[in-house]
Parts: structure tokens; C-alpha cells; sequence
């Protein structure tokens, strides 16, 4: 990928590039929905990567280009770099130009080429991992050695405040700082985080993302409506965020909630015991009872469906099928309607549960899904 990377951007700017940087996709294991709420989260990083091939410019223009995307290079000057500038795939990498010049940094003029190898529209932080990539590329050909923590920081101000997408910051940091064979257990409300060893294979195991390749329409507004809901469950409790809501203090706070509307009950409700399963799920990789999980994250899966209310017949039928061939546990991973599941299962139950699920969709008129196995592997770097 590197070298199609190089290749492109000699094809589209004739000339050669200063380097090439990759960032990751990223599914996560447990903890959605949780990230806007200052809670928990356990991503791990995809082999399926963003790479963009860059080289500065002294003329204070940005060029943008994608080997994915039919037509030229997208130009902007960068004192026109502002929210509403950039359209489509492009206003991504444009926006993270704009977060480092708002934060100051002394970053010029670039020529950008982007290849990808990452899902578009499957869950799996396509947009994350190509803010990611681009920032790297930047901060590292203007010398701003900018810490991981940093660069997912300023990725998601990108996303949020000039593409318009009210997103928290599990997506960048996964894609800014997971390691290989490891799954990353996040904080979100300081950023603490700890690389946990996640081989399923030493155990006979393995986790299988479905991507069921479609992508509702209501996705975007609905996430933005779920997180108003969070937010005015949090504002109602008197708290900062949902994550200051204690387990064992559901019960009582749902009680303080009976005057708010029955969406922003079942929000809270699905936050809270969000953050439990997180924290059930460390302790039970943490004693090496991975099985177990699967337990978890089906249960997962029934919160974001019957609380949350963000899965969707796709998604379900991934569930409710690998579930009845024999996995130990399944969910909808990512925002929503649409998308991914993942499946925890034995490793000699790949081929079965892969091919029921596949039947199960031809059988009820769907798209043939994409089944591949998710292996932890590294974040962002300079190759």
C-alpha cells in the first residue's frame, strides 16, 4: 500500500513525495456510545489502513487527493481553510488542516495523496483513520512531533467543529494509538489508557467483524439525537456526564429521571451499564476467561437495541445468526443503523458461522456481507 500510495501521488503531482504515513480503521470490542459520555471503551485497530503520501508547498495552497475518488485534485488555499470550505471525503483532511492552524502550529502548504484500504460506511472509522493519517503526514513534515494523544485531540475538533459531526474521541484515538495484538482500554474523559494482550488465537478463538454494507439514512441525525438525549439526562442528574452515574445508583437516578422524556431513560440506562460491561470485560481478560466476554458482548448488542436504539434488521439478523450457529457472543459495533457486528466465536466455527450468516442474508433479500477476521494491529506511523 505504501508504495501504491507513492505511485499515485508521482502520477497526480510529478513529483516524488517526502514520505508516506498510515493510520488504521478500527472496530471496537465493548463500550458504545460511551465516548461522548466521558465513559470506557475498548477499540483495537484493523490492518485496513489509510495511507497518504504528502509533501510540502510554499505557496500556502493545500492539494487533496484520493486514489478512490473519481476526478482531480481538490485545492484550497489555506486562508480559505475554514468550516463549510471543504466538500465531501475532502473536508476531512481539510478540516485537520484547519485544527492544527487554530491550534496555532506552523504547518504551510502540503500536496496530499490518500489511498485506503479501510470500509467506507461500515462502522469502522474510515474518517477517523483518514484525519489520522493526514495529521501525521503534516505535523511530521512541518516538525511539530505532536504526542498521539495530541493528534487524536486536535483529529476530532477537526470532525466535530468543521465537518459538523458531534463525535467523541475513541475513534481518533484508537487510530492514534492502539498496538499490535493488543486492544486498547480507554478512558475518555482524561485519555489514561492501557494496551491489554488480546491473542485470541493462542486460545482458539477468534473475532470476526461482519460488515453488512448498509448504511440507513437516518445514522448521522439520529447520532446527534442520541447524544442531545445523553446530554440532557446528564444536565437533569446535576452531573457532568453520564459516566458520573455509578452501577449500583442506576436504579436511583433512573427514579430522579421519571420527569424526562422515555428516550432520555433508556440513553442513561444503556451508558451506565455500558461502562459496566467495559469494566466486567477487562476483569474477565485480565483473568483469562475470554469465553466469557461473548456473554457481554451479546448482551451489549440488547442495550443498543432496546435502549439505545440503534441497530437495525441487518445488524440483528448478524446476531441472532451467528448466535444460533454456535458463537459465544455478537454485537453491532460502532454508531448504528447500519454497519458492522462483531462475533466472538471458536476458531473451528469460523467457516459455519460465516457461511449461516451469509445465508441468512441472501435468504432475506440482503446484500452479501463482507465476513473478515479483526486481528489487533498497529496505530498511525510513518512507514
Amino acid at each position: 500500500m505504501s508504495q501504491d500510495a507513492r505511485r499515485g501521488f508521482r502520477e497526480v503531482y510529478g513529483a516524488e513525495p517526502e514520505g508516506v504515513w498510515a493510520a488504521p480503521g478500527r472496530v471496537n470490542l465493548i463500550g458504545e456510545h460511551t465516548d461522548y459520555n466521558d465513559g470506557f471503551v475498548m477499540p483495537l485497530a484493523l490492518p485496513h489502513t489509510v495511507h497518504a503520501a504528502a509533501a510540502r508547498r510554499d505557496d500556502g495552497v493545500l492539494r487533496l487527493h484520493s486514489g478512490d475518488v473519481p476526478g482531480g485534485a481538490f485545492q484550497l488555499a489555506l486562508d480559505a481553510v475554514e468550516p463549510g470550505a471543504g466538500g465531501g471525503w475532502a473536508a476531512y483532511p481539510s478540516g485537520v488542516m484547519w485544527a492544527l492552524r487554530e491550534a496555532g502550529l506552523p504547518v504551510g502548504g502540503a500536496d496530499v495523496h490518500i489511498t485506503s484500504t479501510v470500509p467506507t460506511g461500515a462502522g469502522l472509522s474510515s474518517s477517523a483513520a483518514l484525519e489520522v493519517a493526514t495529521g501525521l503526514a503534516l505535523s511530521s513534515l512541518y516538525g511539530l512531533e505532536l504526542a498521539p494523544e495530541r493528534l487524536a485531540r486536535l483529529c476530532q475538533r477537526a470532525e466535530n467543529e468543521f465537518v459538523g459531526m458531534p463525535s467523541g474521541i475513541m475513534d481518533q484515538m484508537a487510530s492514534a494509538c492502539c498496538t499490535e495484538g493488543h486492544v486498547l482500554h480507554l478512558d475518555t474523559r482524561d485519555l489514561t489508557q492501557r494496551q491489554v494482550p488480546f491473542d485470541l488465537r493462542s486460545e482458539g478463538l477468534l473475532l470476526l467483524v461482519v460488515d453488512t454494507r448498509v448504511k440507513h439514512t437516518l445514522a448521522d441525525g439520529a447520532y446527534a439525537g442520541r447524544r442531545r438525549a445523553c446530554e440532557a439526562g446528564a444536565r437533569a442528574l446535576g452531573i457532568p456526564a453520564l459516566r458520573d452515574v455509578p452501577y449500583e445508583e442506576l436504579p436511583a437516578a433512573l427514579g430522579r429521571l421519571a420527569g424526562e422524556p422515555e428516550d432520555v431513560r433508556r440513553c442513561v440506562r444503556h451508558v451506565v451499564t455500558e461502562n459496566r460491561r467495559v469494566e466486567r470485560t477487562i476483569a474477565l481478560l485480565d483473568a483469562g476467561d475470554t469465553r466469557a466476554v461473548g456473554e457481554i458482548l451479546t448482551a451489549g448488542h440488547a442495550s443498543l437495541r432496546d435502549d439505545f436504539r440503534v441497530s437495525c434488521e441487518e445488524l440483528d439478523l448478524v446476531v441472532d445468526t451467528a448466535l444460533a450457529a454456535g458463537a459465544l457472543g455478537a454485537r453491532m459495533t460502532g454508531g448504528g443503523f447500519g454497519g458492522s457486528a462483531v462475533v466472538l466465536l471458536e476458531e473451528t466455527l469460523a467457516q459455519k458461522v460465516s457461511e449461516a450468516v451469509t445465508s441468512a442474508f441472501a435468504d432475506a433479500g440482503r446484500l452479501e456481507p463482507h465476513v473478515f477476521e479483526a486481528v489487533p494491529s498497529a496505530g498511525a506511523r510513518a512507514l
